[in-house]
């Protein structure tokens, strides 16, 4: 039995020394491979989207929130065009800037989708995250559609919604 529970301590001591991961899933690598080259933006249609995110959500009362994973999709729904996305910018409750997830112009390929994934450990979005997308398109090529699914497990309880997007501008 004594020695079940050094094992056991000697577990937690292991896994407690793990570095956290990083707050994002995507590496920046990947961003820059999708860096869209020599394009010009005002021969193009523009739009803005709004998206609203979970970090947390409450539980129980207003003084407990439980932590939630985040799927940000961005999707290209047309067969032949491309989109370009000049800005992913995530804000949190109180509307204050967090982060930027690229600084150039990427792309995404026609029926291809791109997706954010903001990790549970991640709580600085809060309970009232959102993003704002910028995009452009060639003129009457389907617009882009933005989704979040937010997830959580525990034990055998799971948690999960989805957010869409709205065009603001």
């Amino acid at each position: 039995m004594n020695k079940i529970l050094q094992l056991i301590l000697l577990a937690t001591l292991c896994f407690s020394c793990i570095d956290e991961q990083a707050i994002s899933s995507i590496s920046p690598v990947n961003w820059e491979k999708r860096k869209a080259r020599e394009i010009i933006l005002d021969s193009l249609e523009h739009g803005m989207t709004y998206l609203s995110v979970y970090s947390q959500i409450y539980s129980q009362t207003e003084h407990t929130t439980h932590s939630l994973t985040a799927t940000v999709s961005m999707r290209n729904t047309s067969l032949k065009d491309t989109v370009y996305l000049s800005q992913a910018a995530y804000y949190d409750t109180h509307g204050t800037f967090l982060r930027s997830y690229f600084d150039e112009t990427i792309f995404i390929a026609p029926m291809e989708t791109v997706e954010i994934v903001i990790d549970e450990i991640d709580k600085d979005g809060g309970t009232g995250a959102n993003f704002i997308f910028d995009w452009h398109i060639r003129h009457k090529a389907h617009e882009p559609v933005f989704e979040a699914v937010m997830i959580s497990t525990s034990g055998q309880q799971g948690l999960s919604f989805s957010t869409q997007g709205k065009r603001v501008e």
